[in-house]
């Protein structure tokens, strides 16, 4: 889930699956335009509503569609590329107009929202592929992945959100965390702000006030990065998921692919940090 500034999947599913189910008979009877266009691809289903005519006409609707489906594509190349992750049914991405997704999910969050995933990638969407629905897009694609890989495993938050948050900017070409970053979580760990890890290993963030989930969610992509740039790069994250989906237990993956626990990689990180 992309929330304004902090990315997570809340710890309110129980009523967020509700409220999808109860306005589920009406999700794509009244878009932007009256309805929701759909348009296929390789690997993809996309509904979209955004109400464009008045810039660009049906074409522009079209080319809009095609820009979207062009952008998951190359996102899904890039899923086994860096993740190792290969989801073999098609995705379904909905692109809501701006209004008509505030007016519906507003109320399902603490925050504003740019997406989520929930069975279904929804997004705020735009007239136009910008870097910001790129990212959504990128970001939930591998939320949904990791669900389709294995639907009954319940990943831990800093796994699942972190390695999203590594992709989302791994595909753009962002090699690691940031000079600023890294300062950010050095002033973090001075200050005692960190999260325990066992208190990242829990399903979502959503339940966070919005300064510890933005930590939170930092910390997460710095421990993915803390992963790659010390034991065995890309091609070792892609083993680690790929253990994790099998095992389903994240002590036996930390083990079997990095020769860690938990505590001892929580050790490592917070060294770096001093």
């Amino acid at each position: 889930m992309k929330l304004g500034g902090i990315d997570g999947r809340a710890g309110w599913w129980a009523g967020l699956s509700a409220a999808l189910v109860l306005g589920a008979a009406g999700a794509f009877a009244q878009g932007a335009d009256g309805d929701f266009e759909q348009r296929t691809s390789s690997h993809f289903v996309l509904y979209q509503d955004v109400d464009i005519d008045a810039a660009g006409g049906f074409h522009g609707s079209r080319r809009f569609e095609q820009e979207v489906l062009r952008t998951l594509e190359n996102a899904y190349e890039g899923l086994e590329k860096w993740l190792g992750l290969h989801p073999e049914r098609r995705i379904q991405v909905v692109i809501y107009d701006p209004s008509v997704f505030e007016r519906q999910f507003v109320g399902l969050f603490r925050f504003p929202a740019a997406g989520f995933y929930h069975g279904v990638i929804r997004v705020r969407g735009d007239t136009a592929v910008t870097a910001e629905l790129s990212r959504v897009l990128h970001h939930e694609l591998v939320h949904a992945a990791l669900d389709q890989a294995s639907r009954a495993l319940v990943y831990p938050g800093w796994v699942n959100e972190g390695g999203a948050e590594w992709f989302e900017v791994r595909t753009l070409g962002k090699r690691g965390v940031s000079v600023q970053e890294q300062q950010v979580l050095e002033r973090l760990a001075q200050t005692g702000e960190l999260h325990a890890l066992s208190t990242l290993n829990v399903p979502a963030f959503g339940a966070m006030g919005p300064r510890p989930a933005n930590i939170a969610y930092l910390q997460s992509y710095a421990l993915i990065d803390h992963l790659v740039r010390k034991h065995g790069g890309e091609r070792a994250l892609a083993r680690f998921y790929a253990e994790l989906i099998r095992s389903r237990n994240l002590e036996r993956a930390l083990k079997r692919i990095y020769r860690l626990d938990s505590a001892s990689l929580e050790r490592e990180f917070l060294a770096g940090l001093r």
